[in-house]
């Protein structure tokens, strides 16, 4: 899937980068999988969730990053930052820094 979105080919906007997370309601029967490898699969009030944190230039996604729904943003950032090039600006909301 990382693959899909990397492969869109076109050129972002480097000097600002925008990092949001979004929440996609995982189903019920996604837990469990066999195999060692985390799922990224959190419990919350609204049943199994994963979190998927972007980046963004121009307003379309560049990376991403897969967490379990009830980690905090901030957690997904440093390794978003790091993956993309030197920015003269990152615009997120205030869940990214605290």
């Amino acid at each position: 899937m990382v693959k899909d979105f990397q492969g869109v080919g076109y050129c972002p906007d480097w000097k600002w980068e925008f990092i949001d997370g979004s929440y996609a309601k995982a189903h019920q029967h996604s837990a469990g999988a066999a195999g060692q490898q985390s799922q990224a699969i959190g419990k919350s009030r609204a049943g199994n969730t994963t979190k998927i944190n972007w980046a963004d230039g121009y307003g379309l996604p560049v990376e991403f990053e897969i967490t379990c729904g009830e980690d905090n943003d901030c957690s997904a950032a440093p390794n978003l930052i790091a993956r993309l090039p030197d920015a003269k600006a990152i615009v997120a909301d205030k869940g990214l820094w605290q």
